[in-house]
């Protein structure tokens, strides 16, 4: 997943929208870990659960990071209360359990669909949707 975050983050530029999907333990910070390492942003970048927002500033003048968990938000009325609106234009936002709430944010997104598989091996499963002009015909699936 970190690996993966890391290649997801040469395709990311100020203004994209990331809404993670996926259940417990799926994968989607260890995902945004990546994102942010490749971003070189300043961690560390742990789960934002209780706080449900922490913005990570750039090391080398990219875009920061701004890391969402929606789990606790009971909608868009709640996630727009964030006002992530404002920073959105320059910052990559990753919006965690973030589907049926974080589409409002952009009309262009990426969509990341993260599954878990059963036993030893716990495999994981991503699919990847582009939505929107910026992201015309997106559509990726990794194994």
């Amino acid at each position: 997943m970190r690996d993966l975050g890391v290649r997801l983050a040469g395709l990311l530029r100020p203004g994209d929208l990331v809404v993670l999907t996926g259940r417990l333990g799926a994968g989607k910070t260890t995902l945004t870990q990546g994102i942010g390492e490749g971003l070189k942003v300043r961690g560390p970048i742990t789960s934002p659960t209780f706080v449900i927002a922490r913005v990570h500033p750039s090391l080398c003048g990219g875009p920061p990071l701004v890391h969402v968990d929606a789990y606790r938000l009971g909608g868009f009325a709640e996630l727009d209360d964030l006002d992530l609106d404002a920073s959105l234009d320059e910052s990559v936002t990753i919006v965690e359990w973030g589907e049926g709430i974080a589409e409002g944010l952009a009309e262009d997104r990426l969509e990341v669909i993260l599954s878990r598989g059963e036993g030893a091996g716990e495999e994981r499963e991503v699919r990847i949707v582009g939505v929107g002009d910026r992201w015309p015909d997106l559509e990726l699936d990794a194994g």
